[in-house]
């Protein structure tokens, strides 16, 4: 056949399947709304057979204003796109089921008809569409630059390929440099938070280096400073590896430098591993070499202050021991986690010394050792990747994150350990890793990790930091336990569990606004009166927050919509740099920076945020409380916060995952309590 009767064959499959489209989208739109879902199928069907068409996308895009009138969209979150998450687009567009991936590609191509001024959208303006589609396409680089695997064609068939096309179509119509700019200020914007775990920020950064030196892909020429401190951040810290050489390479100009050359490449190092907090495979090369050298080089490849420099001074040999064994180029990142935990002066609380020491002769159980070599590989060996977990999770002790698991209560207490008692993180990490067993007490009595039946968690976390990994499926498994033995308790088990579980500094008043049988709001008014004057400085005296304390919060989505309950910690109350009164936070969940609806975001940087801090203002804090623990002998001042302040947070919750959940009478009639599945458990 010549090539023109290809070219001819295809615009004409193309013209014949757009007529099938239009055919089956007139007749969803004819249909009345109780009759359109049995229009959908032919809809779909018609939608797929377009976009495996070369230019299917554009034809999809021309239709998007008709596809969305017709209702296409209705009875999804794909119908508001005012609360679509970029972050989901992904899994969506990767999912098995062929009808989620055409809705998902349908909808981004209506994003982009938005975008172009072709539709003018009453809850998505052009710009808002043109930034969803960049932070889409830069989240998703591979599907831009790269062919599909053979897992993915076994899995999605034609169906990879039409993804394909549609990112480029995206791309093309956006713009490449715009794409770039969205994924350098989402980088940044989790780097800020300073994380434990940097591997997926570290891989996108090794994609972005790689496409930008390949001339058949043009980047377009923005994102400039931004993007060359996160690249040289890993692979061109300074002069001596600015090529990036190879270790071994790197190894032999350190060898050949003076003691200059050697504090200008310790310096360099430093201060890129402390303004991005990504650590370099070089800079592990360097302070290795530089153990035979001076603890100054030491200090200054560390880029230690006052306090961690005497540290390293006072506590030479286990400082030396624990680089020796946990800093290698595959562990390079927890030498940001080190020089933190030398700054933050821990190692003069008098048991911390000999834990750490312990740490280093620990011999790993088979189970850890195992678990530790599937998960990270055998390079280095499973004790010293442990080292270096430790290492992390002592310097940052809120960059703990709890994976995609359930387990927000266990990451949390490891960051409160980390953070207010690290000779007890130290020795639950001991018990985990040589026993396969922790033991923790609820009230007087024994709970065994190995006793108790499962957790949260339905699977072993994969996740997680080397600490987390060991040691949350046994806290998992503990907190489950506590909690069924609660189970017979009138009111939450969260008021026991949490003091017994976490701490003796977890204050054993206990609040909550939710009547556990029934899942009703109660006693708003005096919850958040009681919240004032335990938290804030106006109604406590000024009292600040002393240990971290456990809470409760309700999550919603970006339209208010109660999503679940979950585990934070309350850090600290303060006034942020507007005067603006803040609750300080640690969300275990990875990414603190959410949209929580009805003005809530949660702010994780530019409020007076320390790294690994989230923040809101306190009267939009206090509307997603739900539990919180206080001392119950410190009353405070309930009495005198101003009612309209108390009326406006109520205001909130009302708005949002209160809704359903007014007492009866308030708005809606009362529905059977047992049949309501929010109902706290």
């Amino acid at each position: 056949m010549k090539p023109t009767a290809d070219v001819t064959g295809e615009v004409t499959t193309l013209d014949k399947r757009v007529t099938s489209l239009d055919a089956a989208v007139h007749a969803m739109a004819e249909a009345p709304d109780f009759g359109k879902h049995t229009k959908l199928r032919r809809v779909l069907e018609a939608l797929r057979r377009v976009l495996l068409q070369p230019g299917g996308a554009a034809a999809v895009q021309a239709r998007a204003q008709a596809l969305e009138e017709a209702g296409l969209f209705s009875g999804t979150d794909w119908a508001s796109p005012e609360i679509l998450l970029p972050s989901l687009v992904g899994p969506g567009l990767r999912s098995g089921d062929v009808d989620t991936v055409v809705v998902e590609a349908t909808s981004e191509l209506r994003m982009l008809a938005i975008a172009r001024g072709e539709f003018a959208h009453p809850t998505f303006s052009a710009d808002e569409a043109r930034q969803f589609l960049s932070q889409v396409l830069a989240m998703n680089l591979e599907l831009l630059f790269t062919s599909p695997s053979e897992a993915e064609r076994a899995r999605q068939g034609r169906t990879a390929r039409l993804i394909r096309d549609l990112f480029r179509h995206l791309a093309d119509e956006i713009g490449y440099d715009s794409v770039l700019d969205k994924l350098v200020d989402e980088i940044w914007r989790i780097l800020r938070q300073r994380p434990i775990q940097v591997d997926q920020v570290q891989s996108l950064i090794t994609r972005i280096a790689i496409y930008r030196g390949d001339p058949d892909v043009d980047l377009g020429a923005s994102a400039g400073q931004g993007l060359d401190r996160l690249i040289t951040s890993l692979f061109g810290t300074t002069e001596a590896c600015r090529d990036d050489p190879g270790l071994e390479v790197f190894r032999a100009r350190l060898e050949a430098m003076d003691t200059g050359g050697l504090q200008y490449e310790a310096s360099g190092f430093a201060r890129a591993m402390h303004d991005t907090g990504l650590v370099s495979p070089y800079h592990a090369e360097l302070l290795r070499f530089l153990l035979h050298e001076s603890d100054y080089l030491v200090g200054e490849a560390l880029g230690l202050a006052d306090t961690g420099r005497n540290c390293l001074l006072r506590y030479r040999d286990l400082v030396h021991r624990l680089i020796e064994e946990a800093v290698h180029p595959q562990t390079a990142q927890c030498i940001y986690g080190l020089a933190l935990l030398l700054d933050r002066g821990i190692l003069y609380e008098p048991p911390v010394v000999p834990a750490l020491w312990r740490q280093l002769a620990l011999d790993l159980s088979p189970v850890a050792r195992e678990r530790l070599t599937t998960v990270f590989g055998d390079q280095p060996e499973p004790k010293a990747r442990l080292t270096a977990g430790v290492l992390s999770m002592l310097g940052q002790p809120l960059g703990v994150g709890q994976g995609d698991n359930p387990t927000c209560q266990s990451a949390r207490a490891l960051s409160m350990w980390a953070y207010n008692d690290p000779d007890y993180l130290l020795q639950v990490v001991v018990w985990a890793a040589r026993d396969d067993e922790i033991i923790m007490h609820f009230e007087g009595q024994p709970v065994s990790s190995k006793d108790s039946a499962s957790g949260v968690a339905s699977t072993l976390p994969t996740d997680l930091d080397p600490v987390s990994l060991l040691v949350v499926p046994h806290l998992d498994r503990i907190y489950a336990e506590m909690g069924r033995r609660c189970a017979d308790r009138l009111g939450d088990p969260h008021r026991w569990v949490n003091p017994e579980f976490h701490g003796w500094w977890a204050a054993r008043g206990f609040w909550i606004n939710v009547e556990v049988a029934t899942g009703r709001l109660v006693d708003l008014d005096g919850f958040l009166r009681q919240f004032h004057a335990s938290y804030h400085p106006s109604y406590n005296g000024g009292q600040p927050v002393i240990h971290p304390q456990p809470a409760g919060v309700a999550v919603t989505d970006s339209a208010a919509r109660y999503v679940g309950w979950h585990a934070i910690t309350i850090l600290r109350v303060a006034p942020d740099p507007q005067d603006v009164m803040r609750v300080y936070f640690f969300n275990p969940n990875n990414d603190s920076g959410q949209d929580w609806g009805d003005g809530v975001v949660v702010s994780t940087a530019g409020n007076g945020e320390r790294f690994g801090e989230a923040s809101l203002p306190f009267d939009q804090f206090a509307s997603r409380l739900y539990i919180f623990h206080a001392d119950p002998l410190e009353r405070g001042e309930p009495e005198s916060v101003p009612t309209e302040d108390v009326a406006r947070i109520i205001g909130y919750v009302e708005r949002s995952w209160g809704a359903d959940r007014l007492p009866a009478g308030e708005l809606q009639a009362t529905k059977d309590p047992s049949s309501d599945p929010q109902a706290p458990r």
